[in-house]
């Protein structure tokens, strides 16, 4: 069990979780490289705030998504992960995350990606 983080406000939410969550928003929202602890833990997402709005970047949003829970699926915590992006054109990237955890269960997770 762990202490939930609120993606929203990014704080703790008081709740005890039992799923991947933690794990999934961690490894999306940590900029690639500069967790001390684990310098391949995080997402090369955070470089896509200075692209503009075109469907290159959401390929690009999908491979760097992808990469970073690849690490769920080394470590046997996941047994699969599927990104997907959907593009409204309002200066946002809408991944749809699904992780299958190692018990079978699938959680769906939204990220938002701000683009120009």
């Amino acid at each position: 069990m762990d202490a939930g983080i609120n993606p929203n406000t990014r704080d703790l939410s008081g709740e005890r979780i039992s799923s991947l969550a933690n794990a999934v928003y961690l490894r999306l929202m940590v900029p690639k490289g500069s967790y001390w602890a684990d310098p391949e833990l995080g997402s090369l997402l955070y470089t896509l705030r200075r692209e503009k709005d075109r469907q290159r970047v959401s390929t690009l949003a999908v491979q760097y998504a992808r990469e970073a829970l690849q690490g769920l699926l080394d470590d046997g915590r996941a047994s699969a992960v599927d990104v997907t992006a959907e593009q409204p054109r309002d200066g946002r990237l809408l991944l749809q995350i699904e992780v299958t955890d190692a018990a079978g269960c699938t959680q769906t997770f939204t990220h938002h990606v701000q683009v120009l």
